[in-house]
């Protein structure tokens, strides 16, 4: 199944307006930012040119995500980071066996199909009943960006001195299409690596630019 990354301006022509799509999910993340002592999420003065606009970012599939999820919660808990070729009962058994390292991670612990990751620093994923009922754990821009440095070399990319993202999906791709094949090379790692550089462009833009990021 394939899934589109995309980046949403959080900025003051869309936030403020009354017709904000994404009022009610703000609103959520607000909350579960204050029940944590933390900042609402931001909000910056909209500059054409520079602030972006509400477009997908990245593409893959979700057994990719999962695999590369995989491999951080192997490196996580101090395993071996082996390749395989599909997603199998280890990684269930994984996410059993070391479920609180699993909901420390912004990486793994996220749902595939909604939730966000702000511009905002916190240490652990966010999860309060109202974040659980819709959209799922609140990830951390930041979060997301360390935890992809960590597991890089483990997936061999230098997080210093990544390749190039893939290019952006051009239109919104839908559920059931078939994803993009990976773009970076054809080693034992090659999906992990797909959805690596298309995370960490997402992540590196959602703070340079003050953009959340959602999954669809």
């Amino acid at each position: 199944m394939a899934c589109d990354l995309w980046l949403v301006p959080l900025v003051d022509v869309l936030c403020h307006s009354p017709d904000n799509p994404f009022a009610e999910e703000i609103a959520t993340y607000d909350r579960a930012l204050a029940a944590s002592g933390l900042p609402p999420v931001p909000v910056y003065g909209y500059v054409p040119g520079l602030s972006g606009d509400v477009a997908p970012v990245a593409g893959f599939d979700y057994d990719a995500l999962h695999l590369l999820r995989r491999a951080h919660l192997l490196q996580l808990c101090n395993l071996e980071v082996t390749p395989v070729d599909a997603l199998g009962g280890d990684y269930e058994q994984l996410l059993e066996m070391f479920e609180q390292t699993a909901q420390q991670s912004h990486l793994v612990w996220h749902y595939d199909h909604a939730g966000a990751y702000v511009p905002v620093d916190f240490p652990a994923p966010l999860a309060t009943d109202e974040l659980l009922e819709g959209g799922g754990p609140l990830g951390s821009s930041h979060g997301l960006l360390r935890e992809l440095e960590a597991v890089a070399p483990f997936v061999g990319i230098d997080p210093h001195n990544p390749p190039p993202p893939p290019e952006a999906p051009t239109r919104p791709t839908e559920l059931e299409e078939p994803a993009v094949a990976p773009a970076y090379g054809e080693g034992p790692f090659a999906r992990e690596q797909h959805v690596w550089l298309g995370l960490h462009q997402a992540a590196t833009r959602s703070l340079a630019q003050g953009s959340m990021i959602i999954f669809s």
